[in-house]
């Protein structure tokens, strides 16, 4: 990494994790033309699945929001692996945010702002993207959050 986005990532204490490799019959990303498609990722740090179980039902919003914080670092990592330099990205074009929860739980977009708002931390105004958010019953691994995630370079 160099330059402007890695400057922004040592400001905000992020360091990119080694990107994970797929755990079923996918590819991590997909680039075509001047997009990459980056596979939902999970709260992975160290190899371990931390934040695990379902909003409103044991696991604090705020705590789903660092989930997803988590997510969108590793697709950061997975999109350097792809593109070589996060300099080179113009826009994040779409994420998607799968939150899981119980029926009763509405708040599925104030969890993904955990996502959105690292987005437009570490990219400024190319980081403002699409989303969509949907509540789950569960996820791989009992993950609390996972992120996907669609981005556009030069």
């Amino acid at each position: 990494m160099a330059g402007k986005i890695a400057a922004k990532l040592a400001e905000l204490g992020i360091a990119l994790p080694t990107p994970a490799a797929p755990i079923a019959n996918y590819v991590a990303y997909n680039v075509t033309g001047k997009l990459v498609v980056i596979s939902g990722q999970i709260p992975l740090q160290d190899g371990k699945i931390v934040f695990t179980g379902k909003v409103g039902a044991g696991v604090s919003i705020e705590t789903a929001q660092q989930a997803a914080r988590l997510c969108f670092v590793n697709l950061a990592a997975q999109l350097q692996a792809a593109i070589g330099d996060l300099d080179r990205v113009t826009r994040v074009v779409r994420l998607g945010g799968f939150i899981a929860a119980g029926p009763e739980f509405t708040q599925h977009a104030v969890v993904m702002n955990g996502a959105s708002d690292l987005a437009v931390a570490i990219f400024g105004d190319a980081g403002r993207h699409a989303r969509t958010t949907i509540g789950v019953p569960s996820l791989p691994g009992d993950a609390t959050v996972e992120v996907e995630g669609m981005f556009e370079f030069a």
